[in-house]
C-alpha cells in the first residue's frame, strides 16, 4: 500500500518533534495557530510532485533536494531519484535516513553535493527534473536552463514548485529582508569556491516563461496550479480543508488575485 502525502506529514512532524536541528527551517511545531495554515501548503506541494509521478520508471533528478523530504517520500512509494543539494542540508540526510527507512525502502534516494555548473552532464539523462524552491537560486539562469535542456530526455518535464513572484506580500518583505540585491556571490566551504546565487530572486508566471522559451522550454498552462491565498489569520486550525477549497476556486476565478495574492505556484514545463 502506497503511503498518503497526510500519512507522510503525521510522521514527519513526529521527526520534527525529536530532530530539532530540523525545526529553525520546518517550523509547524513554532506556532499551534499556524499549523494547518503550514501544513496545508506543505501537503498541497507534495500532493502536485505525487500527482505528477504517474510512472514509478521515470529517471527522476532532484534539483536542489535540500533535506531530502520529497525523495524520501517517493523513495517509500517505490518511485527513485537521485537529489542534488548545497550549503548544510546535506548534512542532516544520513540521519533522516535512519529514521525514515522503518517506514519503508528509502534506498531508491541517492543524493550528491555538488554545483550543477560544475558537473557534466550526458544530454538526454533525465525523464523527470523536480525543482523546488530553487529555481530562483540558479544563476546564471540562462547557463541554467540550457544545462536542464541539455539533461532532459525528448519527452522530459521539469517539475517546478516556486513562489509566485508577482505576489505583493512577499515582495515587500523581500526588498525589506534584502532590498534590491537579487543576486550574490557566496563562498562554499566544501566546493572551496566562490559561486552565485538568486537571494530569493523569485519571478512571476510571465516571466518564467519568457526565460523558458528563450531556451527551448514552454510551461504547459494546463498544468498550473496556485495555492496560499489567506494569511494566516484568516486560515484557523478548523475546517482547514474548506478554506484549501475555496482558495482552489478563488484562483481559477479571479485573474488578479491569482497574480498579486497567491503566495505558491507549480507547474510543469516541457521542451518546446
Amino acid at each position: 500500500m502506497k503511503m498518503t502525502v497526510e500519512q507522510f506529514f503525521e510522521l514527519f512532524i513526529e521527526e520534527l518533534r525529536d530532530n530539532q536541528d530540523l525545526q529553525y527551517y520546518y517550523k509547524y511545531l513554532e506556532n499551534p495557530k499556524k499549523f494547518e495554515f503550514r501544513k496545508a501548503y506543505f501537503c498541497q506541494r507534495l500532493q502536485y510532485i505525487a500527482d505528477n509521478i504517474t510512472d514509478p520508471n521515470l529517471k527522476i533528478w532532484d534539483c536542489g533536494c535540500g533535506f531530502g523530504t520529497t525523495a524520501l517520500f517517493l523513495s517509500i512509494n517505490g518511485i527513485a531519484s537521485h537529489g542534488t543539494t548545497l550549503e548544510h542540508y546535506i548534512k542532516q540526510i544520513p540521519g533522516r535516513l535512519e529514521y525514515w527507512k522503518q517506514f519503508g525502502d528509502v534506498s531508491k534516494f541517492t543524493y550528491s553535493y555538488e554545483n550543477i555548473f560544475d558537473h557534466t552532464f550526458d544530454a538526454n539523462t533525465y525523464d523527470l527534473i523536480i525543482i523546488q524552491d530553487t529555481l530562483h537560486h540558479l544563476e546564471p539562469l540562462d547557463e541554467a536552463l540550457r544545462i536542464l535542456h541539455h539533461v532532459l530526455s525528448l519527452k522530459g518535464r521539469l517539475l517546478i514548485i516556486e513562489e509566485n513572484g508577482n505576489n505583493v506580500i512577499q515582495n515587500l518583505k523581500l526588498y525589506k529582508q534584502r532590498g534590491n540585491k537579487k543576486i550574490i556571490t557566496i563562498y562554499d566551504e566544501s566546493l572551496k569556491k566562490d559561486i552565485l546565487l538568486g537571494n530569493e530572486n523569485i519571478r512571476s508566471l510571465a516571466t518564467w516563461q519568457t526565460a523558458f522559451q528563450k531556451e527551448g522550454f514552454t510551461i504547459e498552462k494546463n498544468t498550473v496550479e496556485y495555492i496560499r491565498y489567506y494569511l494566516p489569520f484568516a486560515f484557523p486550525n478548523n475546517k482547514a480543508k474548506d478554506k484549501v477549497g475555496k482558495e482552489q476556486k478563488i484562483w481559477r476565478k479571479s485573474n488578479f488575485l491569482k497574480e498579486y495574492f497567491f503566495f505558491g505556484i507549480n507547474y510543469m514545463v516541457e521542451k518546446a
